[in-house]
This record gives structure tokens, sequence and C-alpha cells, in this order.
């Protein structure tokens, strides 16, 4: 079965609008964790806007299924991660000003940067997983970084799904045949709903984990947190 990993930054980005400590992070992460979720994703942006450094200590003794911080690998982000110690961290190629997370890894152009930081956190015994966009070459240069995990970036397949193109998941089924091959585990995420989860899963060979925020968090304003995340366990088994 795929694993749900739950992104509760916009339950940071909830409490922050008020300057207090409502709705609690800390408590959110339990709470989908007894609903079933098998993680708990948070990714931390330089500014602190959404998910607090502070945030991701205070994580460490509460998440006791897949812990994954994703961000960009700046000096600051990879103490944290050193610190915490999580299951997984993934790299994203955030600029300081991305809304959300856009793009990619170019894994050929920074093929150095990326084995020196992945051997770092592996020599700490920490899950390695790449932000990538659903391209071959990419995807053979990742294997090149030592990764052990790409993660998939799939706003452009649930964009054109949305509109009805289903042919929009093929170079994401033939990236991960790729990926297979190579021995690269598969996560994926971005824009991924209960509209889109079933469809995607079901032609993703090999997907081991998916990390859902603001669809899930958006649908749950509606439909409620517990039975959201049943329903994508539902789709996703």
């Amino acid at each position: 079965m795929t694993k749900l990993s739950v992104n509760i930054n916009k339950i940071a980005t909830l409490r922050n609008s008020r300057g207090g400590d409502v709705p609690n992070v800390v408590q959110f992460a339990k709470d989908v964790q007894r609903f079933g979720a098998q993680g708990v994703t948070i990714h931390p942006r330089p500014d602190e806007r959404h998910i607090r450094y502070q945030d991701a200590r205070d994580l460490v003794p509460i998440v006791h299924a897949e812990y994954n911080i994703e961000g960009n690998p700046i000096t600051k982000f990879v103490d944290l991660v050193l610190e915490t110690k999580p299951t997984q961290v993934t790299l994203v190629p955030d600029s300081v000003d991305a809304i959300t997370s856009n793009a990619g890894w170019d894994t050929l152009k920074n093929k150095d940067f990326l084995v020196e930081v992945i051997s770092e956190f592996k020599r700490n015994n920490i899950r390695t997983s790449i932000f990538i966009d659903p391209d071959m070459k990419q995807i053979e240069g990742a294997k090149e970084t030592g990764t052990d995990r790409i993660e998939l970036y799939t706003e452009a397949f649930a964009h054109e799904y949305g509109l009805g193109n289903t042919k929009a998941i093929k170079p994401y089924s033939d990236c991960a045949v790729v990926a297979n091959k190579l021995g690269l585990g598969i996560n994926a995420g971005h824009d991924l709903s209960l509209d889109n989860i079933k469809f995607f899963k079901e032609n993703i060979e090999g997907l081991l984990e998916v990390s859902i925020g603001h669809a899930l968090i958006s649908e749950s304003l509606y439909l409620g947190i517990e039975n959201v995340i049943q329903m994508y366990l539902h789709r996703l088994s």
C-alpha cells in the first residue's frame, strides 16, 4: 500500500495568522496519525511564514510514523535536519520568495552539490528524496547523486487531469518504470487530491508514498479531517 504523509504547513499558516497557538501544530500531527496517516510532512522555509524551525523540533517526540522534512538545503535547513533526524529529508529547489514549490531539481547541473548534501544526510542515517520533474534524464541524473528516492512533482499531471486529459499520466508512469529499474524509490506530491489520487496511484508502479497538504486540508473543511484521511487511505489501498 502507498503511504499517506499529511503535510501540515497549512495548519501552521492558520495558526500564524492570529499570532497565537490555535490550531496547535503538534496536536494536529498527533491527530492525523491517530486517524490513520502513515506520515507527517513539514516544509519549513527561511522566513518561517508557516512551519517554524521550532515546530520541527517540537514534532520529533510526537511523530511515531514517517517524519518527512522538505526544503531547500541551505545551511540553516541542513543543520535543522541533522539536529532533528527525521525519517526522510526531501530536497526541494525553492527560491526564497516561492509561494509554493514550482520546479524540480536539475540533477545534471546540480550533481556535485546534491552528492555532497545527500552524502551528509546518509552518513546520519536519514533517508533522502529529491523533488523532480517527470523527465527521464533527470531521473537518471538523480541516481548518480546517491539519493534513496525521488519525489515526482505532480502539478502538471493534476492540472491536466482536472481538464479531462488522462494522458497526462504518461510521463509519470514512464519515469516510474525507469526509477524502478534504477532501484530508486518513488514518492509523489503537489496538487494531488481526492479527485485524482486513485488514478495516479493505479498508474504509477511502485509508488511508495504521497505527501498531500493543501488539497487534503481544504477538503477537510467540508468533510472533516478524520473522514478525509480515511478516504485517501481507501483510494490508495
